[in-house]
């Protein structure tokens, strides 16, 4: 704001006359105004609004995008976002109804529910909409640090690993995208100088999409990428196959039928080329021994086996000065899984880390020891305990036709979705009584009362919907594995997922990151 200021002051000295505006997103806050109030410039702007709360990101994904959501209530103790996330949820139930159910864990969820009461009750009359949804489950971030800690290992969630996922697209070398059109008769393209002394010239990159309009794309996102090869390979005997047919076919009708289908299935060719050409690259990553090792490690600490191998590994990357952020997720990893670290052994890895990587990351080792993420070991780990009745660790499993949502990360079950799983059962979280006291944040379960003229309509002809809200952020393996859920007949309901931000480790740790010059 002051920067704003300055540069009407500046105008106003060289006697410049302007009209000046501030569109705030996703809406204008008292320190601001403040600011403008104090520097003398307030009448000088048409201040107005632009609320974009709830953005579609797909047909069951819904976020806000509030990047800094999960440090600013937990480190900064600012409870903005959390205003943001009620507001969304009223918005919603103003649509669709009152959401009859509402089970939450977490402090921030407890929060959120205690604004929605106050927001009806200031409301007064509410809109009579027969509920759509059949009921709301609120989940703290911080109740489960240790899923976005993982190397998420669905295709989508490796897009995300290697790429960065934002907005929905994915930024592509421009020539995978976009290939070179080798027409007949075309010009060639011009010659470029073979001067030695000319710089290479910086390659192109895109946006791609990654949504469910594209049906290559729905059919693999949510597959383990160790089976990804052949449903590929499937993919594009399909095609050909229909390419074929065109030799065979001689009536009109039937070349009618064909050209139909034509436009879809060279979409469809384009969609896998371009795809094959990702997963060849997230291919050179994977089959890196240093990848390989880093999983082995992510595998040992949720076992809890092998440490010392764990910590030798964790401290050979620091000495090969990998990035900072693959050594923070290991460290908060192992961290959350064992309560802790040895005094000893953690007071190295931080003097290891600011020798290697600087001092100005002390700030950054201190915001990570304020939240909880790295600490020292002082009660017994209750992580076993919590691994063994949630049946977090799944030997044996089949990736190829998977059974259960741990084969999003080949053997570890998130988390965060297994107490949605639990949560959906006849007896609710009433069964894992004791898993959840040893979780941060209090538990809750409420029935809001319908607006007098609501009416509970479920239609015969759909399944139940469960909206799921992570408070902090949401791991794309994580939606992998609740829409794995919701194709299972145990489950029989449909999750939609409404976040505050679409996360992977490193955007997580992004926001924590802290340095001074």
């Amino acid at each position: 704001m002051h920067w704003i200021t300055g540069h009407v002051k500046q105008h106003a000295e060289r006697g410049l006359k302007k009209e000046y505006s501030i569109v705030f997103v996703p809406r204008a806050t008292i320190l601001c105004q403040r600011v403008l109030e104090e520097e003398g410039v307030m009448g000088n702007f048409v201040i107005s609004d632009f609320p974009m709360d709830i953005i579609p990101f797909d047909e069951d994904v819904l976020s806000l995008e509030l990047a800094s959501s999960y440090r600013e209530y937990l480190l900064d103790g600012d409870r903005t976002s959390l205003f943001h996330v009620a507001k969304s949820l009223m918005k919603l139930q103003a649509m669709f109804g009152t959401i009859p159910i509402v089970k939450g864990k977490g402090h921030c969820s407890r929060l959120v529910m205690d604004m929605i009461v106050r927001m009806r009750k200031e409301m007064g009359e509410e809109c009579t909409v027969p509920p759509e949804i059949d009921s709301l489950i609120l989940l703290d971030r911080d109740i489960d640090t240790i899923t976005p800690m993982c190397t998420q290992l669905t295709y989508e969630g490796l897009i995300d690993e290697v790429f960065t996922i934002n907005n929905n697209a994915v930024f592509l070398n421009e020539d995978i995208v976009v290939p070179p059109q080798n027409q007949p008769g075309a010009p060639p393209p011009p010659s470029q100088p073979n001067s030695s002394s000319s710089p290479p010239q910086p390659v192109k990159k895109v946006p791609f999409p990654l949504h469910s309009n594209d049906k290559v794309y729905s059919e693999i996102r949510d597959t383990n990428f160790s089976v990804l090869c052949g449903l590929l390979n499937k993919k594009a005997k399909d095609i050909d196959e229909y390419y074929k047919m065109f030799k065979q076919t001689q009536s009109i009708s039937a070349i009618r039928d064909y050209m139909k289908k034509l436009a879809s299935y060279q979409m469809e060719h384009n969609s896998l080329r371009i795809h094959t050409c990702i997963t060849e690259q997230i291919l050179e990553v994977t089959k890196s021994s240093t990848f390989m090792k880093g999983i082995e490690t992510e595998q040992n600490l949720l076992a809890g086996v092998n440490l010392e191998v764990a910590e030798r590994f964790i401290e050979d990357c620091i000495n090969k000065k990998e990035p900072i952020h693959k050594v923070l997720r290991l460290l908060i990893l192992y961290s959350s899984t064992h309560n802790g670290i040895k005094p000893k052994q953690l007071e190295f890895f931080k003097r290891e880390v600011i020798q290697t990587y600087g001092c100005s990351h002390i700030l950054t080792l201190y915001n990570l020891e304020k939240l909880g993420l790295i600490r020292k070991a002082d009660l017994k780990p209750s992580f076993p305990s919590i691994r063994k009745d949630l049946h977090l660790i799944i030997e044996d499993l089949n990736e190829q036709s998977p059974n259960d949502i741990a084969y999003t990360y080949s053997g570890y079950a998130p988390l965060s979705v297994r107490l949605v799983q639990t949560a959906i059962k006849p007896n609710g979280w009433r069964q894992i009584d004791d898993v959840l006291k040893q979780l941060p944040g209090p538990t809750f379960e409420e029935i809001q009362p319908l607006p007098q003229g609501a009416t509970t309509s479920v239609k015969s002809d759909r399944k139940p919907i469960t909206l799921v809200y992570f408070i902090g952020g949401v791991t794309f393996s994580e939606i992998s594995a609740l829409r794995f859920l919701s194709r299972q007949d145990q489950a029989n309901r449909d999750f939609i997922i409404l976040t505050t931000k679409l996360i992977n480790g490193n955007t997580m740790i992004d926001n924590l990151i802290e340095v001074f010059n």
